[in-house]
């Protein structure tokens, strides 16, 4: 049986051309007129506000130490990260803070944000040691805390050094007794700074002059906090 003429390929499912001249849009998101749309392009504008936080920043943070930690789930074990830092202004303030985090630069922000809420204020002598001697004591952690003459500089190590850094001390010996665990040790710390009382505040306490608690040791020059 002959085909008649113009039956081939002329059905709706033929291969020429689609009814309006449709198709696909052009690719790469450019309308007619060649403009493209989408977002805005991205520039260094908001990395800008990030920097300048960071460089306006009066604190100092030293991150003591990181570790990972596990928790036992029904699946299995779910792991994280766990950091403690220590934040000062090398003024005289200091404080710590812990964080937990599935992710490490989570963890540090939340450590670094538990240690600017918990800062302390630590009178210091002529502003780069302390006025006197001191111990401290948290749980199997103790730690003694001398204050030292110009140029001795800061004998301590570990956690300690980090703390004596960010307060902003320049001359101290420091000795860990106890234990060596960083939380135990920083926590000691800080029991001893906080038993840290300057002259001053001795002598309006007992209703006396500076130089009658100082003594012989400045002649009854005033004391620095």
């Amino acid at each position: 049986m002959a085909r008649t003429a113009g039956s081939g390929g002329a059905g709706p499912s033929g291969g020429g051309a689609r009814a309006g001249g449709g198709g696909r849009p052009p690719r790469g998101g450019r309308s007619a007129g060649g403009e493209r749309s989408g977002r805005a392009p991205r520039g260094d504008s908001d990395r800008q506000p990030r920097d300048r936080e960071r460089e306006d920043s009066e604190f100092v943070e030293k991150l003591v130490g990181i570790n990972r930690v596990a928790k036992v789930v029904k699946g299995g074990r779910r792991f994280g990260f766990a950091a403690i830092v220590v934040v000062g202004d090398s003024k005289g303030r200091v404080g710590y803070g812990s964080g937990k985090a599935r992710e490490v630069p989570e963890a540090i922000r939340k450590a670094t944000e538990q240690a600017r809420r918990a800062m302390i204020r630590v009178p210091l002598r002529e502003g780069r040691t302390l006025h006197h001697d001191m111990r401290g004591h948290y749980g199997a952690g103790e730690v003694v805390v001398r204050a030292a003459p110009q140029g001795t500089g800061i004998i301590a190590g570990g956690p300690m050094r980090a703390i004596f850094e960010a307060l902003g001390v320049q001359d101290v010996v420091a000795k860990s007794v106890g234990t060596s665990n960083p939380h135990n040790m920083i926590k000691a710390t800080f029991d001893a700074l906080t038993r840290s009382v300057s002259p001053r505040a001795v002598a309006a306490r007992r209703g006396r002059k500076v130089s009658e608690i100082l003594g012989r040791r400045d002649g009854g020059a005033e004391a620095r906090e």
